[in-house]
């Protein structure tokens, strides 16, 4: 009898074998070998990391073609399983981690017959702009008294003068939509990088 643990070992090896083979193809930009490692039926959802854009690749071409175009320049890497994979009806299934130049990126994978059924590829946090958090993390308030300790308001109010005058955006996007506000963290390194 096979346990639940067993499996989960199975499907862990199966996603980190493909995994790597994924990365050895990525790195060589062998379109035909990523191609390969796909199912004839499939899918790749791309949220900003390869093709700085929100797409789907559907079926083998379509992959061969976005890879062809941006594994050069995107120079994807360090694709690693994030916790054990699971399988259910015969579809293996797991998150995973990977990095570009520019970013690190989070992604899905669901495998069936050892061949790539689908995968999600998406940017988290590009390099050089993480999130502050933690230690990092910007200080709302000020808990001190100061002879020059501005208010909120005051804060505010000056921020609003400055900016646009001494103090410049690095880009503007006009639009609240869900492109605008995917697209707003990362316009400014875009047009400094390739894009598909």
């Amino acid at each position: 009898m096979t346990t639940n643990k067993e499996i989960g070992n199975t499907a862990t090896a199966r996603v980190t074998q493909w995994l790597g083979e994924f990365e050895k193809a990525l790195k060589q930009a062998d379109a035909d070998e990523v191609a390969s490692l796909f199912a004839e039926e499939c899918f790749w959802r791309d949220l900003i990391a390869f093709t700085w854009n929100i797409k789907t690749m559907e079926g083998k071409g379509a992959i061969h073609t976005m890879v062809a175009a941006c594994a050069t320049d995107v120079k994807p890497t360090h694709w690693r399983i994030e916790r054990e994979a699971t399988e259910t009806d015969g579809i293996t299934e797991a998150w995973f981690t990977f990095e570009t130049t520019v970013s690190r990126g989070k992604g899905h994978l669901r495998l069936k017959n050892e061949l790539c059924w689908t995968l999600l590829t998406t940017m988290v946090e590009i390099k050089g702009h993480e999130e502050k958090k933690g230690e990092q993390r910007i200080k709302g308030v000020e808990h001190n008294a100061s002879k020059n300790r501005l208010t909120c308001r005051e804060g505010k109010t000056r921020e609003e003068k400055l900016l646009g005058y001494d103090k410049q955006p690095y880009c503007l996007i006009i639009g609240g939509g869900q492109g605008g506000i995917v697209l707003a963290p990362i316009e400014t390194i875009r047009r400094s990088h390739y894009h598909y």
